[in-house]
């Protein structure tokens, strides 16, 4: 097991650097809870940059992992490709930063863990209830499908 990738943010992006690096999916613990199977792997780059007085990390992400569909209960595979922008802020003033929609910021931290920066991105990025696109869904098993209508029973007790 490699050690995890720990970066001084501020440093790292005012020097312009990149880590360019593969991850198995099975190393993100919290990624791995939420898909069908954790084999596969997914790469990232991470550049640091600065615009003026701006220090701002770009993280991008490509890979596919294999979601559960919550229609049919089926494997379906999700491609991924993340591109994010991050402007980073020190821990004094981040809870002064008003949010805009197109720019996230996060503390500048001299200690920041390169691997939970990249899973706190793909988490953000996978949808909540991943289906299949219409069409695509094969029908439910039997034993998962009901016939009566719930509500039936209910209105039975009512008389």
């Amino acid at each position: 097991m490699f050690a995890q990738p720990l970066i001084d943010a501020l440093e790292f992006a005012r020097n312009g650097k990149q880590i360019r690096a593969e991850v198995s999916i099975e190393a993100l613990s919290r990624l791995s809870d939420l898909v069908s199977h954790s084999h596969g792997t997914l790469s990232y780059t991470v550049r640091g940059y600065s615009i003026g007085e701006v220090d701002m990390l770009s993280l991008e992400v490509v890979g596919e992992c294999t979601l559960r569909c919550q229609r049919c209960l089926g494997e379906m595979n999700y491609p991924l490709n993340l591109n994010a922008s991050l402007r980073l802020v020190d821990s004094a003033t981040m809870d002064e930063v008003e949010a805009e929609d197109e720019i996230e910021y996060i503390e500048a931290s001299t200690q920041l863990d390169v691997l939970a920066l990249v899973e706190d991105e793909l988490l953000l990025s996978l949808p909540f209830a991943p289906k299949h696109a219409a069409g695509v869904c094969s029908p439910a098993p039997e034993s998962l499908q009901h016939s009566a209508n719930p509500f039936s029973v209910l209105a039975a007790l009512k008389k």
